[in-house]
């Protein structure tokens, strides 16, 4: 038996994607075709429903750092042990030890069905869904051609920040032009800023010899095919990429670097699957736990904006990216939120327009503040300028609250007239007529019949005329949309798998994966070949691919019924070209599953950064001792799995000692020399894990 062991070195600041020569190790999975809600659909409710919001309606949430507490719903309890994380998407009750998604939430609190808890959240956030049928041909399509533009988009994003680090080009051009802003290098890695070469198609020849296809480089927008002729559109540009919540790279802003007046200052990906602008928010990947920390969320218009407040120390802050702010993106704030401050430069046509956007955010029950920067700068010039205690006092002593706001600005342009007067006033009285609670409304009211000089009952009576009229036309909507709320009720009895000895180590192998998947890990790894001589293969690979190749080489399986579920959900991913983290399994349909995943991604206790950044003290993570944890987790089950083998060997050798016949005698040796072969590999893994055996 050869065995191989490797010596890892690790990035932890890098994922990578599956590496080709460890995808024929699995076979491909087989399609259930039969899907009771389409998948985009499902998506759609995750993305839509608030963990907080939901699970509000039926416990007494209050603030815990960047979480919630509560006591328990499932058991008596004095101290609060039940947790929600709002960032996460999920939630812990440790007294009971059920924990999960907003949908298993209602599966346990509520007794729904799967189905019925997607039903209720539909209702609830006015989503469509199409009942029970098999998912089509372009269904199928469409889910592959999301799995092949997410792949894209992370090589390419690799591939642009090594062309902005590593080529002459790059760096005279792209570094050049960072250093010119003022953008410190740390802060270039942060937002993993890049360069897309000048030559035409350098970028497209690269990810084809790579392997990647031109239809999908096309389809996400990176490659332009125009009369048979291919070029990158962003070619010449700085790169922005754009994340998701949970970091993946939805698609790119690129800006040019050419003062021609006809070429467009900057070039945004096309519409994808992915890349949908009116539910993205540039920079939330980095800003949300400072959005929760800080209660509130500041809203700029640019990526440079983003960026340069987070290097002055100011991180609660995204970017709608030049687009009329949306739903989605203000769904997007209200799950970390209630509280949002717009910054503005001042520009009137600008401020103008973002009325809509300001009554969009008050319809969502949400507080909105506004800062005008001095004329002649933005957030970004004014944070450049100043330092971050200067740009915080400022924002703090200038924001103004909505109505003072659109006052202020729409009496300028009444300039006295008592008919535009008149109008402005209804405008005003129209936004507050949006806001959710009645009390806020009456408070509002009284402050605009105060800066009016005008009576509260006039106000109060034109706001009731302009909701009246408004539920009137949404009635039969909000109707429909209760009766789509199932009234069956079904309690699902969930059979509790009994534990063996092997299930701490699988479970501590599966939250690793979880949790540090797509991390990569750079290995050497040694062969002992047939002649004796030993190897030595350079591997770059992630730590699912690396803990996969581990296990399939001993051949070693899951007891757990649940943990064995999702290695082998991991294992379709990989054959399939996709790693699957914790947001797969905190969504994923089986309750089991994702009630097992926010056990593994749930902290009750979380470490402070102040440790380093006040005490500078040191405070060990496991991330950063990722290679040891993972071997040891790797190797403390395949140890476990040899003791059980020895255990059971020993077991037959007392039975068949019981016994006289030369027969029994035979095969007692035989067992006896598997015993010591089995003790000798003991050794080597405990070797491993630098442990001592007595």
């Amino acid at each position: 038996m050869v065995l191989r062991l490797s010596e890892l070195s690790i990035n932890s600041d890098r994922c990578c994607r599956p590496a080709a020569f460890y995808f024929s190790i699995f076979s491909p999975p087989q399609k259930n075709l039969l899907l009771v809600i389409p998948r985009e659909t499902i998506d759609k409710i995750f993305q839509t429903a608030q963990i907080d919001e939901v699970i509000g309606e039926f416990v007494t949430l209050k603030r815990a750092g960047s979480n919630l507490k509560a006591k328990s719903p499932f058991s008596d309890e004095r101290t609060p042990s039940f947790m929600v994380s709002p960032s996460k998407q999920i939630w812990k009750c440790f007294s009971s030890g059920k924990g999960g998604n907003v949908v298993t939430f209602l599966m346990e609190h509520e007794h729904f069905s799967y189905v019925e808890a997607l039903k209720w959240l539909a209702a609830k956030y006015n989503i469509e869904i199409r009942e029970d049928r098999e998912l089509t041909a372009e269904e199928l399509s469409l889910s592959n051609e999301r799995e092949n533009l997410s792949v894209i988009n992370e090589f390419a994003n690799k591939t642009f920040i090594d062309k902005l680090h590593n080529s002459d080009e790059g760096k005279e051009i792209g570094l050049s032009y960072f250093a010119e802003r003022g953008f410190r290098e740390d802060i270039i890695a942060k937002f993993q800023l890049g360069y897309c070469p000048e030559r035409g198609e350098s970028f497209t020849d690269f990810a084809v010899g790579k392997g990647y296809k031109v239809e999908f480089l096309e389809k996400s927008g990176l490659t332009k095919v125009n009369e048979g002729r291919r070029f990158d559109f962003f070619r010449g540009r700085v790169m922005f990429p754009v994340h998701s919540i949970s970091g993946k790279v939805l698609g790119f802003g690129g800006r040019t670097l050419k003062k021609e007046a006809k070429v467009a200052k900057y070039f945004n990906s096309p519409e994808t699957i992915l890349y949908k602008k009116s539910d993205i928010l540039y920079g939330l990947f980095f800003s949300k736990n400072a959005i929760i920390k800080r209660d509130r969320c500041l809203l700029v218009e640019g990526y440079t904006d983003v960026i340069s407040l987070h290097q002055s120390g100011i991180e609660n802050v995204v970017a709608s990216s030049g687009t009329s702010l949306t739903t989605g993106q203000i769904n997007l704030i209200k799950r970390y939120t209630d509280n949002i401050t717009i910054l503005y430069d001042g520009d009137a046509a600008g401020i103008r327009a973002s009325f809509r956007g300001i009554d969009l955010i008050l319809e969502q029950g949400m507080n909105v503040r506004v800062v005008l920067f001095p004329d002649g700068d933005d957030p970004d010039s004014y944070a450049k300028k100043h330092s971050s205690s200067e740009v915080e006092e400022y924002i703090s002593s200038a924001s103004k609250d909505f109505i003072v706001f659109k006052s202020d600005v729409l009496l300028k342009e009444a300039d006295n007239d008592p008919v535009k007067k008149a109008g402005l006033i209804r405008d005003i009285v129209q936004s507050v007529s949006l806001i959710p609670d009645p009390i806020k409304r009456q408070v509002f009211i009284r402050e605009c019949a105060s800066a009016f000089d005008m009576d509260e009952q006039v106000l109060t009576g034109e706001m009731t005329k302009i909701r009246v009229e408004k539920s009137r036309k949404a009635g039969q909507r909000f109707a429909e949309a209760e009766a789509s709320v199932s009234n069956e009720v079904a309690a699902e009895t969930q059979v509790k798998p009994v534990l063996s000895k092997l299930y701490p180590h699988e479970y501590d192998l599966i939250r690793i994966l979880l949790n540090y998947g797509l991390f990569e890990i750079k290995t050497k790894e040694k062969i002992v070949e047939a002649d004796g001589s030993v190897k030595e293969n350079d591997v770059s690979l992630s730590v699912i691919e690396l803990v996969v190749f581990e296990l399939e080489k001993d051949k070693i399986e899951f007891d757990n019924p649940v943990l064995r579920k999702m290695y082998n959900e991991i294992l379709k991913g990989l054959a399939e070209d996709a790693l699957y983290g914790e947001n797969f399994f905190s969504t994923h349909p089986d309750g089991e599953i994702s009630s097992v995943c926010a056990e593994m991604i749930s902290r009750r206790h979380e470490l402070s950064p102040n440790w380093w950044d006040q005490q500078k003290v040191r405070v060990n993570r496991e991330v950063d001792n990722l290679d040891r944890a993972v071997m040891e987790a790797i190797y403390s089950l395949k140890e476990t799995h040899l003791n059980l083998k020895i255990t059971g060997i020993r077991n037959d050798i007392q039975l068949l000692n019981s016994g006289v016949s030369d027969e029994n005698h035979e095969e007692v040796m035989l067992l006896m020399a598997r015993q010591r072969d089995l003790e000798r590999i003991k050794l080597l893994f405990s070797e491993k894990l630098g442990r001592t055996i007595v």
